[in-house]
């Protein structure tokens, strides 16, 4: 990886994300040398994902070069690498760019999409962890809508029209309140020779309430704004299967759609080398102890999504969410200077700020320590707590003048099929259904 030796101690980071990142940022220009490795050479504000996919920011105002953050830092590195496998008995990471060596390793992989092994909603749905993803699902949204334009098909256009959301947690429920406010005020312009009353934004959610991390209040609030909205919402509903046109559940309810988002759950992104049966949870977390050191493995730390540290307030692990991986990089890298002086590591403890979600304009959620608010108040709040935590001024600037133009304008400036996205399965029935109506 042409590392420079050092007389330091290196630390190896594995993850950009808002853990590895903030570990990385704490540990600059102490006494280690720092190496930060991950599969994109920038990070991801995830929170704003779903603005990007459907066409209220673009990718770059939510993204920051890691390089750019750490390139003022002396002994800080950073490596364009998909690291497949960790050596732990030779301290030695592989990845597809060679090998390095560590004296210690923290594992800040995050997390990514979990299916529940249905492989066909891991073939068929879309999902948004990712800018690519957000980029192909707004691409496909787009699509759908021109597609709808040329069909001569009420039932095809329909399906093309329908999109169902499955999970019911913030990235679904503030998902679904931005298509129904582009459903409401900006596709009936984009396209006037199209009925987008057909349009159906459909909501499901396994359990008996939305945002169930949250509180009842705030729960109740949001299905009330959405509904208002004219997003449908299922509760009590387990998808089972989807084909890439046919959804069934497990009730007497069906879907024809061409769309499915799937937002129902998430896993840990494990590593080969720590994958062992006793150091993965069920959603394959890394088990670490109070201090995020994994069990079994001195001088491995996991952080951040990856890391299941229980305690009788988390006895599954902390929240999977932006602060507790925060929290944790700004611990361990005071562990870390710790150790490197010969000093005893102190327990994490994870302070619960809240949280909150945004359903649409002038409508938002919040549950602070001990507050809880909805409305108008509510989310401007979230906006303000948004745009504070971006990295960078020009992203700041540029989300909050995207946010200030398409608040007073009700409209979304970057509807841009910026590269097409078809999924095979939607041809594949097309042709199928095409082929059936010869025959006939």
């Amino acid at each position: 990886m042409n590392i420079p030796q050092s007389s330091f101690p290196r630390i190896v980071v594995i993850g950009g994300g808002f853990a590895g990142l903030t570990l990385a940022k704490n540990l600059a220009n102490k006494e280690a040398q720092i190496v930060l490795l991950d599969k994109h050479n920038y990070h991801t504000f995830q929170p704003l994902l779903y603005q990007v996919s459907t066409g209220g920011l673009e990718p770059d105002s939510i993204a920051y070069p890691l390089r750019k953050i750490l390139k003022a830092h002396k002994h800080s590195y950073f490596r364009l690498a998909d690291v497949s496998y960790i050596d732990t008995d030779e301290k030695i990471i592989h990845s597809d760019i060679g090998e390095l060596t560590y004296d210690y390793l923290v594992i800040a992989t995050g997390s990514t999409t979990n299916f529940f092994g249905n492989k066909n909603m891991e073939e068929n749905s879309m999902v948004m962890k990712t800018i690519p993803q957000a980029l192909n699902l707004r691409s496909l949204l787009l699509e759908n809508f021109e597609d709808a334009l040329l069909t001569p098909d009420l039932n095809e256009r329909d399906a093309l029209m329908n999109f169902v959301i499955v999970g019911g947690g913030p990235t679904g429920v503030e998902l679904a309140g931005a298509l129904a406010e582009i459903k409401n005020s900006v596709l009936p312009e984009d396209y006037p020779d199209l009925d987008i009353r057909r349009m159906q934004i459909n909501l499901i959610q396994s359990g008996d309430q939305l945002l169930d991390a949250m509180s009842d209040q705030a729960s109740e609030k949001a299905e009330k704004f959405l509904k208002k909205m004219g997003v449908s919402i299922y509760k009590n509903v387990r998808v089972n299967d989807y084909d890439g046109k046919h959804v069934t559940t497990n009730s007497d309810l069906s879907f024809e759609s061409v769309t499915l988002i799937w937002t129902a759950g998430v896993k840990g992104a494990s590593i080969k080398g720590i994958d062992a049966a006793d150091v993965l949870t069920k959603s394959s977390r890394i088990k670490v102890d109070q201090y995020n050191q994994v069990l079994g493995y001195p001088r491995v730390f996991a952080i951040g999504d990856i890391a299941a540290m229980t305690t009788e307030d988390f006895p599954h692990g902390h929240p999977m969410m932006a602060q507790p991986a925060i929290q944790q990089g700004k611990h361990l890298s005071k562990n870390i200077i710790r150790l490197l002086k010969g000093k005893e590591m102190k327990p994490f403890d994870y302070f619960d700020k809240g949280s909150m979600a945004t359903v649409g304009r002038n409508k938002a959620v919040v549950d602070l320590h001990r507050i809880r608010f909805q409305g108008v108040f509510a989310w401007f709040v979230w906006m303000f707590i948004h745009l504070w935590s971006l990295i960078g001024f020009r992203n700041r600037l540029v989300v909050f003048v995207n946010w200030v133009y398409n608040y007073i304008k009700f409209d979304t400036e970057v509807r841009l099929i910026i590269r097409p996205y078809k999924r095979n399965s939607h041809k594949k029935h097309t042709e199928k259904e095409a082929e059936i109506a010869i025959d006939k």
